[in-house]
């Protein structure tokens, strides 16, 4: 019976919390970039992922800039290095920024991160 009973609440609290991660809503950002320019934008807690896109390409402030990485719930990094600009998503700023520069590789430099919470 204590079992049972044990089983019960345990099943009661995890849909609980279910619950309450559903009822969080998703949050998307989005980074723009220009090369040859240096220039870049980023967005981030957006209500939906083209308000990230549109957001991230005004702060850019280049026409030529492109949205180059999107992302959703989560942090992400820019880096440049001598052969490319490199983006990456992570939980935190120093995964994304640590993903990004691995990829970059050596004189690699990070240029701008953001997180969604």
């Amino acid at each position: 019976m204590r079992f049972g009973l044990a089983l019960v609440v345990f099943l009661a609290a995890f849909a609980a919390e279910a619950a309450k991660q559903s009822a969080v809503p998703n949050r998307f950002g989005a980074i723009a970039y220009h090369r040859a320019s240096q220039s870049w934008g980023m967005s981030y807690d957006a209500a939906r992922a083209r308000d990230a896109d549109v957001a991230a390409l005004r702060q850019c402030g280049n026409r030529e800039c492109e949205v180059i990485h999107k992302f959703k719930n989560g942090c992400a990094a820019l880096v440049e290095g001598p052969k490319a600009a490199v983006t990456a998503s992570g939980a935190t700023r120093d995964e994304a920024e640590t993903k990004a520069l691995k990829r970059c590789g050596a004189g690699c430099k990070p240029i701008a991160w953001g997180c969604t919470r």
